[in-house]
This record gives C-alpha cells, sequence and structure tokens, in this order.
C-alpha cells in the first residue's frame, strides 16, 4: 500500500510539474506579473486531497464500460488501467500530460496462461503537427518473462526490448507486437518507457558561395573597314548575391571604340544567384593585324575572373590589274584587249568589280560573258575573288577615226583599293590613193585644142600626204595652160604641180592641162604621182590620136 501511495505522488507530482510548466512557463503572461517559485508555492499537504489512491488508479474498468476502439486520450499524467474483452490498455502522453510529443498505447492481456505463448502491442503515435525523429521505445521484461519474437524486431539487452524509430510522421502511429510466454507462476511486471526527441531551437544561417562568371566573344576574321562586334555576359553562377559587379577590357593598339576610347568598362550591378547580363560593343581597328585581349570581371566583395582569350584577324584585300593590246591598229579592223584582276592578298576580296570604259568612235563592241552596259561602261560582277587567285576578262571593239585610242580598266572591291590599267593603242588608216588621167577630146585635130584630165581619188582609210602630180608632153602637143587643185608650170616638155598636202579619205583632187595639137599622129600622155605614203611612184599613160 505504501508503495503504490509513493507511486501515485509521485505521478501527481509530474502531473503538476508539467501543467505549471507547459501551462505557466509557456503561456503569455500578463503586464508586470511575475513567475513564481515553484518549488516554495507548492502546498504538499493538498497533493493528495481529494485524489485517487493507487489502488483505485490501477483498478480495471467494468468489462461491458471498454469501447472496442483502444484509441484513448488522457491528460492524466498516471497511467490507467481499462479492461475489454480481457485485456488492458495504458495510455500515456510523453514527455508530460500538457506538453506531450507523443502518445504510448499499450494493451496487454488481463490474464495469460503458464507456458502458453500471447502477444501484447505497443502503439506510439505523434501528436505534433510535423515529424519526428529519434524516438527511443523501451520494454522492461520480468525474469520469468520468456521473450520470444517482436514485429518490428527488437534489438535486446539483457532483460529490455528497444526500438528506435527514425522518424514519424505528423499525426502518424508506430505499431510494435510482442510475442512471448510466462514461465513462472507469478504476476508479470512488463514496464514500458519512452524517450522523446530533445526539440533544438535552430537557426538556419545560410552559406552562399556566389561564383562570377565571364565570357567574352569577337569574331575570327573581319575586313579592315569593318566595326569588330564584342559580346561580354557576366553571370554568377554560384549562390547568393554579388553586389557592384564591373567589367573591363584593356584594348590592345590598334583596337579603338567608336569614339576613341582604348579602354572599356561596363557596370553590371548586383548578379543574384543564376543571373546574368550582356553587353555589347563596336570596336573599331586602325590598321592589319591579328588582335588578341580578354576581359576581367571583379566585384568589391573579392570575387575576380577573366573571360578566355578572344583573337581577331584584321585583313585588308589588295587587288593588281593587267590590261594588253596591240599598240597599233588600222581603221576598220577590231581591236582586242585581255583585262586580269588578281587578289594579292590572303582575304577573299568580296563584290569585286570590273570596269572597262569604251573610247568614243568604236563599234561592234564584245566583251566576255557576264559583261553588262552602263553608258559607256561594261561592267563584270566578279563577286567574291578568292586569295592569291586572278580573274581573265576579254573586251573587243572596231575604231571608226585615227588617232590615239586610250583604253582604262578599273578592278576593285569592297574595303579593297581600286586599281587601274591602260592601253594606249595608235590607229591609222591606210591611204589608198587612185590616179586617173582622160582625154576629154579624141581624136583631135590639127590646130584645134584639147585637154587632159588628171584625178586622184583617196580610196583609203587615212589621208594621203603632199600629192605630188608631174606630166609629160610629147612633140606633138604643144602646151597652153594648166589649173586644179594646185598650180601647175611648164618645165621643157614636163609640167609640174605643186603638192597637195592633204587629201582625205573618199575625197578627190582634179587638175586639167589644155594643149594645142600641132603634129598629127598617135600621142601618149604620161602623168606620174607621189606622196608621202608611197614608197614607189603611180605612173598613168592616156593615148590621144592627132590628125590633120
Amino acid at each position: 500500500m505504501k508503495k503504490l501511495l509513493n507511486i501515485s505522488f509521485f505521478l501527481f507530482l509530474l502531473a503538476l510539474l508539467c501543467s505549471l510548466s507547459c501551462q505557466g512557463w509557456f503561456a503569455p503572461k500578463e503586464a508586470g506579473e511575475s513567475e513564481p517559485n515553484l518549488i516554495e508555492e507548492l502546498d504538499w499537504s493538498q497533493a493528495f486531497e481529494g485524489g485517487l489512491s493507487a489502488q483505485e488508479e490501477l483498478t480495471a474498468l467494468p468489462q461491458e464500460s471498454m469501447p472496442t476502439d483502444y484509441t484513448i486520450t488522457t491528460s492524466s499524467t498516471a497511467l490507467v488501467s481499462v479492461n475489454e474483452l480481457g485485456s488492458s490498455v495504458i495510455s500515456r502522453t510523453y514527455p508530460w500530460a500538457e506538453c506531450g510529443m507523443v502518445r504510448l498505447d499499450k494493451i496487454m492481456p488481463k490474464e495469460v496462461g503458464l507456458n502458453k505463448p500471447f502477444n501484447y502491442t505497443i502503439k506510439i503515435t505523434n501528436l505534433m503537427d510535423a515529424a519526428l525523429s529519434g524516438i527511443v521505445v523501451t520494454e522492461e521484461t520480468p525474469a520469468h518473462y520468456k521473450f520470444i519474437n517482436s514485429n518490428p524486431t527488437a534489438k535486446q539487452e539483457n532483460n529490455k526490448l528497444i526500438w528506435v524509430i527514425d522518424s514519424l510522421g505528423a499525426k502518424a502511429t508506430f505499431p510494435i507486437t510482442i510475442s512471448g510466454m510466462a514461465d513462472y507462476a507469478e504476476p508479470l511486471r512488463n514496464c514500458t518507457t519512452v524517450q522523446t526527441p530533445v526539440v533544438p531551437a535552430c537557426v538556419v544561417v545560410d552559406v552562399i558561395e556566389p561564383r562570377l562568371k565571364l565570357t567574352k566573344t569577337a569574331p575570327a576574321e573581319v575586313l579592315l573597314c569593318d566595326l569588330i562586334p564584342v559580346k561580354y555576359i557576366v553571370s554568377n553562377a554560384g549562390t547568393g548575391s554579388i553586389p557592384n559587379v564591373k567589367i573591363v577590357d584593356s584594348l590592345p593598339p590598334g583596337l579603338r571604340t567608336t569614339d576613341g576610347r582604348g579602354e572599356l568598362v561596363f557596370e553590371a550591378g548586383t548578379l543574384g544567384p543564376g543571373q546574368a547580363r550582356e553587353f555589347t560593343i563596336e570596336l573599331r581597328p586602325t590598321r592589319t593585324g591579328t588582335y588578341t585581349s580578354k576581359a576581367t570581371a571583379t566585384s568589391p566583395m573579392g570575387q575576380k575572373t577573366e573571360s578566355l582569350e578572344t583573337m581577331t584577324s584584321v585583313g585588308l584585300p589588295v587587288l593588281s590589274i593587267t590590261k594588253t593590246g596591240p599598240e597599233k591598229l588600222f581603221i576598220g579592223r577590231p581591236v582586242t584587249y585581255e583585262i586580269t584582276v588578281t587578289n594579292k592578298s590572303d582575304v577573299p576580296a568580296k563584290d569585286t568589280v570590273v570596269e572597262d570604259t569604251i573610247p568614243e568612235g568604236m563599234t561592234s563592241v564584245k566583251a566576255t560573258a557576264g559583261a553588262k552596259l552602263s553608258d559607256s561602261k561594261l561592267l563584270w560582277e566578279i563577286g567574291t575573288l578568292a586569295p592569291n587567285t586572278s580573274e581573265m576578262l576579254r573586251i573587243s571593239y572596231t575604231p571608226t577615226k585615227p588617232g590615239m585610242l586610250v583604253n582604262d580598266a578599273t578592278a576593285s572591291a569592297y574595303c579593297a583599293e581600286p586599281v587601274t590599267a591602260s592601253v594606249r593603242t595608235v590607229v591609222t588608216g591606210i591611204p589608198a590613193v587612185m590616179l586617173e588621167v582622160v582625154d576629154v577630146e579624141d581624136p583631135v585635130r590639127i590646130g584645134n585644142r584639147g585637154t587632159y584630165m588628171i584625178t586622184v581619188t583617196n580610196q583609203g582609210s587615212a589621208s594621203s600626204r603632199n600629192i605630188r602630180i608631174s606630166c609629160i608632153l610629147e612633140d606633138n602637143v604643144q602646151y597652153i595652160s594648166s589649173a586644179g587643185a594646185t598650180a601647175g608650170s611648164l618645165t621643157g616638155d614636163t609640167v609640174r604641180f605643186l603638192p597637195l598636202g592633204n587629201l582625205k579619205p573618199k575625197e578627190k583632187a582634179v587638175w586639167r592641162i589644155i594643149f594645142a595639137a600641132v603634129k598629127p599622129g598617135d600621142v601618149r600622155f604620161k602623168v606620174v604621182m607621189n606622196s608621202d605614203e608611197l614608197t614607189r611612184p603611180v605612173e598613168e599613160t592616156e593615148a590621144t590620136h592627132l590628125y590633120e
């Protein structure tokens, strides 16, 4: 009896302390309210007034009063024993009834047979709204109890069975079934204890590792007259933010911004996790060559990174052109020129165009396929001329007048200096003079007069210069007078006319000599013509019959 009173007193004291601790210590206090001294204010003499005796606590309820559902909720700190079909149900919350984290429900038979196996169950229920871990359930068995098995399997230490519940979800239940038997006729005392987890006061501190990343991209090849597009992407590939990020790129000599700066600075601001910012700019090369550089991104917090080095080759196409053709040509014959354009650089010459100027007075113009006529020019749009390659073109036309024929051809390409080639051709005509001598009267009676007509025609394509006419008279005739393109005079039996300075193509010059018939006979009138173009004289003879 004394033992039971001691147990009852202990349970009562534990319940009272729990109630004070959970409802007093954790409940909000009014302003000015002080926390009492728990030990001094407890009235131990009244702890048992009106309370249940130990015997009453352990007395089983009538069998018919127990429900078939073994889920029991109690706010008492004491073990409660009830009967249901010969079973006892004990329920208790841990660590205290008023501050319960888990509840223990234990169902055991009221009576068991000696050396006869029987089962009983233990249920552990999570009363919290969050999962719990580290719950330890310990079942202490008496010496005359023989343990057979359990589900789940228990860890055995002497007369103790131990289950460790690693995780129990909110409001979830963990059932345990134990099998055993009594091997001595004495009441069994199987005691269960539950060790609840300690709920720590945790503060989560984020550990960040920001990681600055920078990429720089630029084209591998450009031409000198191109702008170079450059792109920078700075990002935070880690965790946490990086404030006041700055990108700096010092340009090598020969590269400048469009406004003449040699250093680039971009303010990227604050970069959050996974955040990136992009910057673009165009650079202007001032000379050919290969340019390498890399950019740096920094933050006042100490982060620093460099981009990979970019390499850009700046080239310039260089063209050359040659043109060949005859130095001398006769009018009426076609002249042909060959034009060769060459890319002498190691970069392509884009949009290559060749122009040939057609001189005035040309007919029958012919050219290599692809030529287009534009005003007085022929155009060839070659397109891209690969490095160290050539393209040959031909053009042909016929001059219609003599003189110095100057023909120019020009080649140009994108970003290349235009080049020009010229050919000079002397175009000359071929003088072809024809001499005709006619006696206007034939026959001529003695004592009468007759006329000889001398005609020189230039049938060629060039002027005939310094035409000189000489006429020889026989004794049968007597010189009376002469006239014509130039004046003439008689010396002995020869009439000489002054030289005709220029006889143009298709023009004629006429001279006349009047004579008197003085002696009958078959007379011959001989004319001799010379000019600057003739290497030997031209002679013509006219026969005239003189009679009485």
